[in-house]
Parts: C-alpha cells; structure tokens; sequence
C-alpha cells in the first residue's frame, strides 16, 4: 500500500512539473513572433521596408494632380523602382527641409525629391544613388515683366525655396548684381511672391519652371540665366542604409533597359 502512495505521489510530482513547464513557455521571449516581421517570424524571405521622404510641391517631380492625388517623376520612378527591387516603402510628404532633418535625424530612410548631386552635399553626409535626371537653374519674373537679365535685378528682391540648389545659385551672384535673396519654403510661396510683386524674380530648376509655366503659372524664364545644372539622385545621411542606394541604383539600371523610365518622363514631359 505504501508502494502504491509513493507511486501516486511521483505522479502528481511530475504532472505539477510538466504543467509549469507548459506554462513557462506561453511567456516572455518565447511568444510566437507576429506575421510579416521578418526573420522574427521565420520569414526570411519577408521584403525590406524603408520609410521615405519627400518634398510636397515640385512639379513635375512631386505635386497634386487636377483630382487631389499626389503623383510626379520621383514618385512613380520609385514605384517603378520598389516594385523591380521587391522592397516596400512609407512615403512621407514632408517638404524639402524636413525631409532632410528626417534622414538626418533618422526618422526616415532615405529621400527622394529632385536632389541635385553636388560635390557640397556630398562632404556635407549626403551619399547619393546614381544620377536619374539632368537639369538646371534659371530665373524667371512676371509675365509682363521687362527685366531681360540679371542686370536688371539691382535694388530689387529674390525669391527662392530655402536651401535649393536655386537658393545657392541666386546667392552666389547676389552681391554682384546688388539684389536680395528671399528665402520661402516652398514653390508656391515663391511664385506668389513674384506674381504679388513682393519680388521681382524667382530661381528654380529650368524643367519645374517650364512645366508650372505651361500649367497657367505667369511667369517666364529669362533667356540666358541658365547654370551648368546637375543630376538629380536619391540621397540617404547614413551609410547604415547602402542598401538601399544599392537596391536603387539596381532598380534605376532595370527600369531605364526596360523603356519603363522613358514611359514615366513621358507621361509628365509630354
């Protein structure tokens, strides 16, 4: 009889034990990881996601359509990009300066809106993909204005979005031809300081210039105000994120053999 109780009592012992067990392992670090979090989840395959910024208003490259939707170059060529490259991405409609302060303080990825590729950004942390687009700057004044060049500007105000490489370009021959620069920040601030005659002109890069011109924008480009100009890439501030340049400049090199880069320039370039 007393075998048969201590035969009861190692039972029991076991069943106490092999439930805690059981429970010990519902707890803690051994929850089952949520879907879709990668290799957490066992998922190895799951695509990589990025967060990136952009600017709000640079037509054709980001702007709002006729219907309220948020469309432009740098956006479908990053659709076009993402989609090659299998990785996904949140886009955040910042603008310009924040989009910067973004990558910079790491919040976001990466940014895409018509960077210019300058030997100043780069020694200044930003680390660019290859060159998707070749533009310039030049200065254009109200419709009826009848200021022919930069000579005309002396006494007068200049308006540019803060931090561009039209910023640095009207900047760079203010002193020469005695005008002031005005910073704004965004194009629409800026063209409305032209068309209200808060000032006399405006820099931005020749293609935006051209197409918000030819969207009923009243303004016109002074011949013979053009820069050199440069390329435009995507930019990230940490080299924690190459990949990503990497996955871009992969995706750039497919979507360009693939005519799909042609279609998109198209589709806003007519």
């Amino acid at each position: 009889m007393k075998n048969v109780k201590k035969i009861l009592a190692v039972c029991l012992v076991a069943l106490f034990a092999v439930g805690v067990l059981a429970a010990c392992g519902q707890k803690g670090g051994d929850t089952p990881a949520p879907a879709g979090s990668g290799a957490a989840s066992g998922n190895v395959n799951a695509p990589k996601h990025y967060i990136i910024a952009t600017d709000t208003v640079f037509a054709p490259f980001e702007f709002d359509d006729e219907n309220g939707n948020f469309v432009g170059i740098d956006l479908d060529l990053l659709a076009a990009i993402a989609e090659d490259q299998g990785f996904t991405y949140d886009l955040q409609r910042v603008g310009w300066d924040s989009a910067i302060a973004m990558c910079q303080a790491g919040q976001a990825d990466g940014m895409i809106a018509g960077a210019s590729i300058t030997e100043e950004r780069k020694s200044n942390g930003w680390i660019f993909s290859d060159g998707y687009y070749d533009d310039n700057q030049s200065m254009a004044v109200a419709a009826d204005s009848d200021i022919k060049g930069f000579g005309d500007l002396a006494g007068k105000q200049v308006a540019v979005k803060n931090g561009t490489m039209s910023d640095q370009y009207a900047t760079e021959l203010a002193d020469q031809y005695g005008f002031t620069v005005v910073r704004v920040d965004d194009d629409d601030m800026m063209y409305q300081q032209v068309a209200g005659g808060q000032a006399a002109a405006c820099f931005n890069d020749t293609v935006v210039l051209q197409q918000n011109i030819k969207k009923g924008v009243a303004l016109k480009i002074v011949e013979g105000t053009q820069n050199e100009g440069a390329q435009y890439g995507f930019a990230i501030f940490d080299a924690k994120n190459q990949e990503l340049i990497d996955l871009f400049n992969a995706g750039l090199a497919n979507v360009k053999a693939s005519g799909k880069y042609d279609e998109i320039l198209a589709k806003y370039l007519g």
